[in-house]
């Protein structure tokens, strides 16, 4: 197979969660810009808009509007995802995550529990219904969204840092299921991101310019720094790579 064939993602169907803005956004459009149809999904209209925004480009995107911290969400999401991509999903990305910040002794209950709903619970159960059409069909690709706190545990963020080592775990083990029968899982790690979620700390000037010197590359990423790589996993030319969680930190983790 040629080298462009191997990234060729044309006849592919894939649902990305959490797609509205930042990372998720990024990784759609780069489905979309290798060939696949994408779903993307997310808690508000920003998603439907993002989808339409894309089809007037000339893309294939549609949209499903759901809150992954309803439970209940996950089934009605890949239901309605399903539907519009014709029965068919070759590629899921679990990137949807939510973020709470309090000192661990004063962390509430309600707030871990929230966070494990979208960024642990979700995943295992998107996971689970779309492995299932995976298995059926004998191929597929679950990319799930970990983080550099699946390495490490940062501070303030014990229920984060404890959804994203579970992210990592359930890749690996999901992997060691379904690889020999055609279905491989693997997660992206980010590190500091210029994205929403970080924003507070891009803000304070103290702590970005102490994150900023830890970076070897010197900056903050960007949605358009995980586009490769998601498009790589996604495509024929990851196939004999599974249960591996891949940093994209510009060289955080190793400095």
């Amino acid at each position: 197979m040629k080298i462009n064939d191997l990234f060729d993602l044309s006849g592919k169907k894939a649902i990305v969660t959490g797609a509205s803005a930042g990372l998720g956004l990024g990784i759609a459009e780069g489905l979309l810009e290798a060939g696949a149809e994408v779903v993307l999904t997310g808690s508000s209209a920003r998603a439907e808009e993002q989808a339409a925004r894309l089809r007037r480009c000339g893309y294939a995107a549609y949209a499903v509007r759901e809150d992954l911290l309803d439970p209940e969400a996950p089934p009605r999401l890949f239901r309605q995802a399903l539907k519009l991509l014709n029965g068919q999903v070759d590629i899921l990305v679990n990137n949807a995550g939510i973020q709470r910040r309090h000192k661990s002794e004063e962390f509430p209950l309600e707030d871990f529990d929230d966070v494990l709903q979208v960024n642990l619970r979700a995943v295992f159960r998107l996971s689970q219904l779309a492995g299932r059409e995976m298995l059926r069909r004998g191929h597929g690709k679950i990319i799930n969204v970990a983080s550099m706190n699946s390495y490490f545990g940062g501070m303030l963020i014990p229920a984060y840092a404890a959804s994203k080592a579970g992210v990592a775990a359930i890749t690996r083990t999901l992997n060691n299921e379904w690889m020999s029968q055609g279905v491989s899982v693997n997660a992206i790690a980010p590190g500091y991101m210029a994205t929403d979620m970080c924003a507070a700390l891009q803000q304070d000037e103290r702590r970005n310019q102490n994150i900023l010197a830890r970076i070897p590359a010197g900056r903050w990423g960007t949605p358009n720094d995980v586009k490769g790589l998601a498009v790589f996993l996604a495509s024929a030319a990851s196939d004999y790579i599974g249960g591996a969680i891949i940093p994209i930190d510009g060289g955080y983790l190793a400095c």
